[in-house]
């Protein structure tokens, strides 16, 4: 499942100017989303009409040109998720208002308020990346849970029973959630999900079992079958929001976690230890199955005196720039990867002598054409050596190949800089 490009503004309904303006400050400095103010449902509406690029309101419920009823229902008619900010906590109002399609109900006075808008902001627009799996055999209920992930933005698929919702996850790349009732026929939801975790690791998807069924081992049962979470029907809109928005938070910090463990912090590439772990996986797999394989070791030219004209930031600039230009020309099966300093590495599958030079003589023209900016204004240009070691069928490890790239490297160095130098192996 593909995403295209999202709207990003988040529009604040409220009378209180100083309010107004301490909430939008918040949401636009600590999460970089831009914001429109409105005082009134007329200006409020008039924004809607002029901003197309609305995904979130948060409104007051004092305004002076609509009651409290009107204003719910005119923000829910748009579709948009709504989260309610209150000035004060009344229990009949909280619950009328959480009984209809809002997302929540805040009050401005509590501590720490600010800091839970922003941090629901952030999660309902990280949730529009995420698509979430609703698996029930009852219409109504598989219905109103979509009813409600669609209300916090995600992108929700249904399955009327737990075969539909295993081909749904696997048909779907985009699915991280699940939501699964216990009792269906055919495949339970116990069941359900202890095939889902046989395939899908906790840090892949977030599955979350439902049953109404007055059994206390069922939690136990769900949760030793690999489910994260398990709700007891009936349940609150707000506990549902609770524990869907807690879990999918968990899947953000084990995949931030992962990314501290995997990935250069500067660039975004692979870092060299995960280089290493996915290239001999996929090095295994090639003895199987023996197809050309292409590695290259690349070096940005006289680097230190990018560093000395233009100093730390300026050389930093460079390096992202140039992991930038060789992610957009890797195709989907390379793996890209900086080794540190101004060093990158490159694992083509599928390059044999004549590909891999064009793939990578290319890749050096691409890189050639690069002009840095720097925020002051000034531009350069730079080029980088480029060595690569080609198998005819990919039976090395990693570390000869290497060895060989960097061997070519040295020698495109001694050559003048700016180009490819090339060996092969012998199959």
């Amino acid at each position: 499942m593909s995403f295209a490009p999202l709207p990003q503004r988040v529009l604040i309904v409220e009378n209180s100017r100083s309010y107004a303006g301490m909430l939008a400050e918040a949401v636009e400095t600590r999460l970089n989303l831009p914001v429109v103010l409105a005082r009134t449902m007329a200006e409020a509406q008039s924004a809607l009409e002029q901003h197309h690029d609305i995904f979130l309101i948060l409104s007051g419920l004092v305004l002076p040109d609509a009651s409290q009823d009107d204003l719910i229902d005119r923000f829910s008619s748009t579709g948009l998720p709504l989260v309610v900010v209150s000035s004060k906590y009344d229990e009949e109002l909280r619950d009328r208002i959480l009984g209809r399609s809002v997302v929540d109900y805040v009050i401005k006075s509590a501590p720490g308020h600010l800091d839970y808008l922003t941090w629901l902001a952030q999660r309902l627009d990280r949730n529009r990346r995420i698509a979430a799996l609703a698996v029930d055999d009852s219409p109504s209920a598989r219905l109103m849970v979509a009813e409600q992930l669609s209300s916090y933005g995600f992108q929700v698929l249904l399955a009327a029973n737990g075969e539909e919702g295993l081909a749904a996850v696997e048909q779907n790349p985009g699915i991280r959630l699940v939501i699964t009732d216990h009792e269906m026929p055919g495949m339970t939801g116990v069941e359900l999900a202890a095939k889902l975790r046989e395939r899908y690791s906790r840090d892949r998807l977030a599955i979350i079992g439902v049953s109404g069924a007055n059994k206390p081992e069922l939690v136990a049962r769900f949760l030793k079958n690999g489910a994260n979470d398990f709700i007891h029907k009936p349940y609150s809109r707000e506990e549902f929001f609770c524990r869907v928005s807690q879990n999918v938070d968990n899947l953000d910090l084990i995949g931030t976690l992962q990314d501290l463990a995997t990935k250069d912090f500067l660039t975004g590439l692979s870092n060299r230890r995960h280089f290493f772990e996915v290239t001999a996986q996929r090095l295994d797999a090639m003895r199987r199955a023996p197809q050309a394989l292409a590695v290259a070791t690349l070096d940005i030219d006289h680097f230190k005196k990018i560093n000395d004209t233009y100093g730390h930031d300026g050389g930093d600039i460079a390096l992202k720039a140039v992991a930038r230009a060789v992610t957009e020309h890797a195709r989907t099966q390379d793996m890209v990867a900086r080794f540190g300093g101004e060093e990158f590495v490159v694992f083509a599958p599928g390059l044999d002598a004549k590909s891999g030079w064009d793939y990578f003589e290319a890749l050096r023209e691409r890189i050639a054409a690069i002009v840095v900016e720097l925020p002051d204004g000034q531009q350069f240009t730079l080029t980088t050596s480029i060595g690569v070691c080609v198998s005819p069928d990919g039976n090395q490890n990693i570390h000869a190949l290497l060895s060989e790239s960097d061997r070519m490297l040295y020698t495109a160095k001694a050559g003048g800089r700016n180009r490819v130098e090339m060996t092969a192996t012998e199959a």
